[in-house]
Formats: structure tokens, sequence, C-alpha cells
């Protein structure tokens, strides 16, 4: 994998660049569609390469270990060839699902225990199999096997398991650096910043992370409820530490707004399951602010979706239509309301890559910000 840094605002610490990885380049700064299961929730690939320009997904280590299993992923192929993506694949390692089985997990320094959400069985997740897990997914980026702190979290906790993490980062390294891709193309190891909301906690992890000289970095166990000000806190702390050649991966965040606030902190990408989750629940995010489809007003309203998107400049789709099929629960209506909420996803992050170039991006950033919280 390569970076190559491209510009930087004159006014934040907003930058653009490109990844390149065995299944393409990817231009930064980048929103990445979560494919927990092999698939983004009700769109379909091509939508995803032709309609939005998706240039990278995400798949899940834990769910795909689980179902369809590691058998069926190798005898495919990989991930790649399992559900036909050609483009480049990030896989999160499972920790963050694994903390999220509060009441069915022990945590140790071997690495975790758990139970399968699908059926009770029992199975054990260490740095070393989840390494071997990912190689089987064949994604192009995988991520280190990490703990995730909740919100809130006590000190001593917090820093129980940042330096827990700092280990079985080292068992990773070690794990993944001897062994070789199984289906003929380079893998790269992100590690993950952990720390809670402890600032002397989140400056430690960076600088121990950076250490590693990986070729690129996540920040994590950030989103899990935190106001929006201690993420951004925490978030500009690492980045002023975290090397700047190499990529930046804010996991798990967010709305709109956040992404153009950590955007001019110095992250380049993100993954969410916020646009196609709230998409199923009728929430649409368009430049003028958010709307609730569900809501009776539009339930005449015979206009597009959105008049601005470029989406749905040859369609037909209307704020009454999309209001029946999501009210009615018609697939149709999840599918619609999904591919919109990628594309504007999308549409906000390649704008941001303009705007960065071109010099006005705080500007647009600020004028943004206050509207994309509006109701509309």
């Amino acid at each position: 994998m390569k970076f190559t840094l491209q510009a930087k605002d004159k006014q934040s610490k907003a930058r653009t660049g490109s990844i390149e990885t065995a299944h393409g380049t990817i231009q930064t700064p980048i929103f990445m569609p979560v494919g927990t299961a092999g698939t983004v929730k009700a769109v379909h690939q091509r939508e995803l390469a032709d309609d939005i320009n998706a240039q990278i997904i995400l798949g899940n280590t834990y769910h795909l270990y689980l179902r369809p299993g590691l058998e069926v992923l190798q005898a495919a192929g990989g991930l790649h060839r399992f559900n036909g993506w050609d483009r480049p694949l990030l896989t999160d390692s499972g920790g963050y699902q694994v903390y999220s089985l509060t009441e069915v997990r022990k945590i140790r320094e071997e690495g975790v225990t758990f139970r399968s959400h699908i059926d009770g069985s029992k199975h054990l997740f260490t740095p070393e199999n989840v390494m071997d897990t990912q190689r089987v997914i064949g994604a192009d980026i995988v991520m280190a096997f990490d703990e995730c702190t909740p919100y809130p979290c006590e000190y001593k906790y917090a820093k129980h398991s940042m330096a827990m993490t700092h280990r079985w980062l080292s068992r990773c390294c070690a794990r993944f650096d001897s062994t070789e891709p199984l289906y003929g193309y380079e893998q790269t190891l992100f590690p993950i910043v952990q720390g809670s909301v402890y600032k002397d906690l989140r400056r430690q992890s960076a600088e121990t992370i950076a250490s590693f000289g990986r070729d690129g970095n996540a920040i994590g166990g950030l989103s899990v409820g935190e106001p929006a000000e201690e993420m951004y806190a925490m978030t500009e702390i690492v980045c002023d530490i975290l090397p700047e050649d190499k990529p930046r991966y804010l996991m798990g965040v967010g709305t709109p707004v956040n992404l153009l606030e950590n955007i001019a902190l110095g992250i380049d990408m993100f993954d969410c399951v916020m646009p196609t989750r709230n998409a199923r629940n009728g929430m649409l995010f368009t430049r003028q602010g958010v709307i609730n489809i569900k809501n009776k007003k539009w339930e005449s309203d015979f206009s597009p979706i959105d008049a601005e998107s470029d989406l749905w400049a040859d369609r037909a789709y209307s704020k009454a239509y999309l209001r029946h099929l999501i009210r009615s629960q018609e697939i149709l209506g999840a599918q619609i309301a999904s591919l919109h909420n990628l594309h504007f996803y999308l549409w906000l992050v390649n704008e941001a890559r303009e705007r960065i170039a071109a010099g006005d991006f705080c500007e647009w950033k600020n004028r943004m910000v206050r509207q994309l919280g509006e109701k509309i």
C-alpha cells in the first residue's frame, strides 16, 4: 500500500491524498460504506460502483467468520470473489462487535471468548487467529485486534485496556508479518489507537501505535456515546501525533457534521452504518438538512427526493412515493433511501476534497455544518 499526500488546507489540518492498493486507488478523505456480512444492506454492488462511485467498502471479521464461515470464503478465493466486489476492501477485526456482546464474552490476555449471537456456540478470538481470519477474508486493509472500551469508562479500566490492546498489537504484527497473503496480492495492517476520552492515554496510545511504523493508523473507541466535543478533542490530540505521511482512519464515525469536523482535524478515512441504518428508518440526509420522510408533510409532495442530487436526475422517485414505500415497509423503500444517503456521504467527502484543493474548505465546511444540522 502506498499513501501520497496531495494537498493541505491552509486554515485547518484537512488534507487530500491517495491510497494505492492491489484493487485500486482510493482518493482521500473518503467514506467507506459498511458491508458487515459481505454486503452493504439493500444496495447492489453495481449501484455502489456505478451510481455512487464507492471506492472501498468494509467487511466485518466477526460476522464473516460466523457466517458464511472461513471454509466457504477460502474456497471462493476470498471476499472479493465471493461477493463480486473488485475494488478495495477493509475488514474490521471484530473487536467492536465483541465489545458489544457484553453479556456473552470474557476478555483475557489470551484473547476474547464469546458466544455467537446466531446459535450460542462458543468461540475464541486471539490476536493471532484474527490475523489468520483476515488473511482468509482477503481484504486489502486489515485491522489489528483491540478492545473497544465503553463510554463512560473509568480511567483505571481504560488504561489497563489500552495496555492490553498494545500487547495484542505486538502479537498481531508478529503473526501478520510471519504469514503470507493467500490470493496473490498484498494486504496491509492498521493498528488502532485507544484510550477512551483521557488525553494522557490517547497521547500515549498514539505514540505507541506510531512507533510500530505500519502503513496506516486507525483511531478506535470513539463514537460510542461520548459528546461530540470529546470526540473532536481526542481526534485532534491523536492526529497531532500520528505521522502525517500515513493515512488516518477514524472508525465508526459518523454524522455528516462529524465527518466535516474530523476532516478539518486531519482524518482521511471514515466508516459508519448511519447512512444505511437511518435510511431504512426513513431519515434522509441532504445538503439543506435532514428529512424524516415518514412525516405527513411529505404525503402529497411529488417533488424529487433531492433536486440538488445528480443521483435522481433521470429518475422519477418523489418524496411522496418514497414515503409510501417506507411506511409500507417495502424493500424498494430501503433500497432507494440507502442509495440516496450513501450518495450524499460520498458527495460530501468528494466536495471536501475539491474544497481543500481549491483553498476554501473552512468557509465551505462552516457553512455546511450549519445547514446539515437543520431538520427540514
